[in-house]
């Protein structure tokens, strides 16, 4: 059987300002597909090759699959419909699978708009995709397709789903086909090296209201940090791997078995081969304050963190269960331990104003991180903040709902006036950092590093690709009347709750209470989660459950990946 995984040409000017990154998704899939015997897989990457529809359509007429799976975001879902479209056109015997957040929880519009599309693979996809190919292997797609589970499809005009997958629960179990990428193409340009995405644990236990992983992935697992480094090894060693980032959304909230990642990476002598960044809670940092050379020592160079906003009402309403003042603190460590630093704030809800943009970048300037990066709030469909906004979202072009875009209109200001603003923010800041800090940084290697974040951020500001720039028409304050954010108003929400599915298609429970942060020092308030006192046990970190218990059920910053 012929399998071809494609990457959908999507482009966001937000995080391939750092580079072009490897997609992740396709080593995982394509790993779990030959593991099972099923070794005829050929990966196209659409989105790094810039290819035009007529060059993948001669690629997909020359390999005549059996089966074409693209994956999607929310943002490149319509490159992935025209793709899976293309697909069908000229290879109409093929079954088209598309896989991904966006279709895990947008699938009845997706199948509604896209009926070429012959199948969603909803949540985590190795065993749902695995268990669809068996079924069309056999031929037996036509007439069993319903006992595949986690998949969702058109009959008689009609969406199905079938009842969820359950996650998998050793996810050492998945060995990823590494060898499946052209590695020469992605290179993280701060470093110049070869760069990479592995994957440490998936799920997160908690429940920000704007983002939706913790909802993807479900249960909450830790693979065995050994194995990990077995995996990192392999990316250095065979694929001239020189930086990587974990794509978990907190790697560090099991302590224990991050802490045996350093240890493994150190034992094997990695930090001197390749360096590495992760994104991580502000109370995970004040937990392992003592911890944080020994991390550097790992090769541990970049932490993104999730500051979110400058003010605590924002912090509350978006359920961060964090304060402004362990912000401040969480950055400050990280600097003595010689770790670059990232604060991540998200911008352009409906209550933004000018003085409460000035209002992050005067507490970027307090706070002192050594980079900033100002996101322009996305109200995913499928997240509980969207919920909460109702009719204040009024925009539905998917393709724009990239953290760059402002896809809400502040009460107090337009859209472009919210571009211009948080452009001014990141002028004001890399400029203060162009001068007066980065040239003068005495630690040799935080200064090379961050020297070569500016050179990315220039890079793509001579391009005009940064935020898009180019595309939308902004060159600075006097242009702003003549921004054009190009949005399709054509596209509407199918329906006001998105995700009202049958009882048995996904998991029974989908939120979980909001903890509530006590009104403490910031001692007990990194208590939160195993941030304090207590850690997982070796064995409970596998059980909890993201989402409150159910058992049934791929980035915009440098370097940090975009958490939909």
């Amino acid at each position: 059987m012929r399998i071809v995984l494609v990457h959908p040409n999507y482009h966001s000017g937000g995080a391939e300002i750092a580079g072009n990154w490897p997609p992740a998704w396709v080593a995982y899939l394509a790993g779990y597909l030959k593991n099972a015997g099923y070794t005829d897989i050929t990966f196209i990457d659409a989105m790094t090759d810039h290819m035009s529809d007529d060059q993948l359509r001669d690629a997909l007429r020359l390999l005549q699959p059996d089966l074409v799976g693209a994956t999607a975001i929310t943002p490149a879902i319509y490159a992935a419909e025209s793709l899976l479209q293309l697909a069908k056109e000229c290879c109409p015997k093929a079954v088209t699978v598309l896989g991904g957040i966006h279709g895990t929880f947008m699938y009845p519009q997706v199948l509604t708009e896209a009926p070429w599309i012959d199948v969603v693979v909803r949540g985590e996809g190795e065993q749902v995709l695995l268990d669809l190919v068996r079924c069309i292997d056999r031929g037996a797609w036509a007439t069993e397709r319903g006992t595949v589970k986690g998949i969702a499809y058109l009959e008689d005009g009609k969406v199905t789903a079938t009842p969820a997958a359950k996650p998998i629960a050793d996810l050492d179990l998945i060995q990823p086909d590494w060898g499946i990428l052209d590695w020469k193409k992605y290179i993280y340009i701060p470093t110049g090296k070869r760069v990479a995405i592995p994957n440490m644990a998936r799920g997160c236990p908690f429940t920000c209201s704007f983002c939706s992983q913790w909802k993807f992935w479900r249960d909450f697992r830790v693979r065995d940090p050994k194995k990990v480094v077995d995996e990192i090894e392999t990316l250095v060693r065979d694929h001239e791997v020189g930086f990587f980032i974990l794509a978990d959304e907190e790697p560090t909230i099991h302590k224990k078995k991050f802490v045996q990642f350093c240890e493994e990476m150190i034992a094997r002598g990695l930090p001197d081969k390749v360096q590495w960044g992760i994104n991580t809670r502000v109370t995970d940092i004040l937990r392992d304050e003592a911890l944080l050379p020994f991390y550097r020592k790992a090769g541990l160079v970049h932490v993104s963190l999730g500051t979110e906003a400058a003010a605590q009402l924002k912090l509350d309403r978006f359920n961060k269960e964090t304060t402004v003042a362990q912000n401040k603190r969480a950055i400050q460590l990280l600097r003595e331990a010689g770790i670059v630093t990232e604060a991540q704030f998200i911008v352009g809800l409906e209550n933004e104003t000018v003085e409460t943009l000035e209002e992050t970048y005067r507490m970027a300037l307090d706070w002192n991180p050594d980079m900033a990066n100002w996101a322009m709030y996305t109200p995913w469909p499928f997240s509980d903040l969207f919920q909460e906004l109702g009719d204040k979202v009024e925009v539905f072009d998917f393709s724009k709902y990239n953290f760059v875009t402002p896809i809400m209109k502040p009460d107090a200001m337009d859209r472009a006036t919210l571009l211009d603003r948080t452009m001014a923010n990141y002028r004001r800041f890399y400029m203060r950092k162009a001068f007066l800090g980065y040239p003068w940084e005495r630690d040799k290697r935080r200064r090379s590093y961050l020297v070569g974040c500016l050179k990315a951020f220039l890079k793509s500001g001579f391009q005009r690709t940064f935020y898009d720039l180019g595309k939308v028409g902004y060159w600075g304050p006097q242009s702003k009347k003549q921004v054009d954010f190009h949005f399709d108003e054509s596209r509407t929400l199918a329906a006001r709750n998105p995700v009202a599915i049958p009882h048995n298609a996904m998991w029974k429970t989908m939120h979980r209470p909001k903890v509530k942060l006590p009104a403490a020092n910031a001692a007990s308030a990194a208590m939160a989660c195993g941030g304090g006192k207590e850690q997982f046990e070796e064995d409970e970190a596998p059980r909890m459950k993201a989402c409150g218990g159910g058992t049934q059920q791929l980035p915009e910053s440098v370097p940090s990946p975009a958490r939909e």
